[in-house]
């Protein structure tokens, strides 16, 4: 079965390319099954290895991308400067191309910004502690671009109707900002369903970015498409890339 992916649906100049691997086309054995591209899960590192290949050769990448070892925080690697092999951020960005952005997911939202001009891209690893951390802001300072000049894409997440969580989380984020209490949905059993698509979105127009796009799907309801961590344990990590195609520069 060949590699499966979602192409952004955005409007993002020529030179910038995207894309989120689902689960199909990997050789991964269950529960790892079967594009995992994460070599932190417990999966056997000859069949990530071959599955980042495949990813490779399907993408028609112009180098490895420049995987993470995330942490849930609000650092970002500049992929120009960094030196080590494996940065530990959460997200990316870069100014060169060829150079490749990488998060990986597994339930906690992908976001994907670049440059209305071009000139630059990020991915950030947005799960609740890193939206409550800053990691959005971070990233978008690092951009160097005018917020009115950047376009985001939100990626496969968990949905609301999935993501209970307690009173902490949900006082987290809306002791800091009232505004938030509309991204959380009282249940029967007194605790929050949490909207991760509306708290990023809410961020980002906070810092005056306007063209934000995707969103909408749910990793925990779609197993035939997408690993999810609360749903299942153990599992593997799907990866949202964004890059500058040399042959636009």
């Amino acid at each position: 079965m060949p590699v499966e992916l979602i192409l952004p649906d955005w409007p993002a100049p020529p030179a910038v390319r995207a894309a989120f691997t689902l689960r199909s086309g990997g050789i991964s054995a269950p529960p790892f099954d079967a594009l995992n591209v994460a070599s932190h899960v417990g999966d056997d590192i000859d069949a990530v290895a071959e599955n980042r290949s495949r990813l490779r050769e399907r993408l028609h990448l112009p180098s490895e991308p420049a995987w993470l070892e995330q942490t849930h925080g609000c650092r970002v690697a500049d992929l120009d400067l960094e030196t080590a092999l494996v940065p530990l951020a959460d997200a990316a960005h870069t100014r060169s191309a060829g150079r490749i952005c990488v998060v990986q997911v597994a339930d906690c939202l992908p976001v994907l910004l670049c440059a209305a001009d071009g000139s630059a891209v990020a991915a950030a690893h947005a799960g609740w502690r890193g939206l409550a951390g800053g990691v959005l802001e971070s990233t978008v300072r690092a951009l160097r671009t005018p917020p009115a000049g950047v376009l985001a894409w939100l990626g496969p997440a968990i949905g609301q109707g999935c993501f209970e969580v307690g009173e902490d989380v949900h006082g987290v984020f809306t002791s800091a900002d009232p505004g938030a209490t509309a991204a959380f949905v009282r249940n029967a059993r007194g605790r929050w369903q949490c909207d991760l698509y509306a708290l990023a979105r809410r961020r980002l127009a906070a810092l005056g970015i306007r063209r934000i796009h995707g969103g909408g799907w749910c990793t925990y309801s779609d197993p035939a498409r997408f690993f999810s961590y609360r749903r299942d344990g153990r599992c593997g990590r799907m990866a949202a890339l964004i890059w500058l195609d040399p042959s636009f520069l």
